[in-house]
């Protein structure tokens, strides 16, 4: 199944190229592109590839299956050399920092404990067990069900987070877990997580 692709939230013109030559990478690999952010250090580039799985798995993205689209990102990249020159490569999974704004993400969460900012004011939480169907392309009319039977049309809602669970860590020890934020790549470099690709 091909990925939906997010943004590119930085890098202009080079973060658009690597999104263009790792797409199929992260397709392959049946995940979907969350963001592509190239930036500068020194003489190198840091290339910051996030991916997820599809909206409608529940669950962890597993730290194997995100070696293997590590490496075939990383391959896709030394074939095209898109990026000049040295640069790092990092493969994330968004992390529980990340905000709670689109529809696929509340989908990405149910069965996670969620606090919910009204536009109203005020706040709301609890287990989030359903994100009823919606009839538009943007999703406004889609419906948050929580665990104690409460429910949120999203168009209500400001901003959602993710609360972490220390029992769900424990459960899941070897887990690339969205609770936190996870730096990998082709597992070349050990002390970092990242993948560096060095070029003379």
């Amino acid at each position: 199944m091909a990925a939906q692709h997010g943004r590119t939230t930085a890098g202009g013109a080079k973060a658009e190229a690597v999104r263009r030559v790792v797409t199929p990478a992260v397709d392959g690999a049946g995940l979907y592109l969350e963001d592509v952010v190239v930036t500068q250090a020194g003489a190198k580039s840091v290339v910051r590839v996030t991916v997820d799985l599809p909206e409608d798995v529940l669950g962890s993205l597993d730290s194997d299956t995100l070696g293997d689209v590590s490496r075939a990102v990383s391959a896709a990249l030394d074939a095209d050399d898109v990026v000049p020159g040295a640069y790092t490569l990092e493969i994330s999974t968004p992390g529980t920092s990340r905000p709670l704004t689109e529809l696929r993400h509340f989908r990405r969460a149910r069965g996670r404990l969620v606090v919910l900012r009204l536009r109203a004011g005020g706040t709301t939480s609890g287990r989030l067990t359903d994100v009823e169907p919606r009839t538009g392309d943007a999703g406004e009319d889609a419906v948050l069900v929580l665990e104690d039977g409460t429910r949120v049309p999203l168009a209500d809602v400001r901003q959602g987070k993710i609360e972490v669970e220390l029992k769900r860590l424990d459960e899941a020890p070897g887990d690339a877990d969205p609770e936190t934020d996870t730096d990998t790549g082709a597992a070349r470099d050990h002390t970092t997580g990242s993948a560096r690709h060095e070029e003379g």
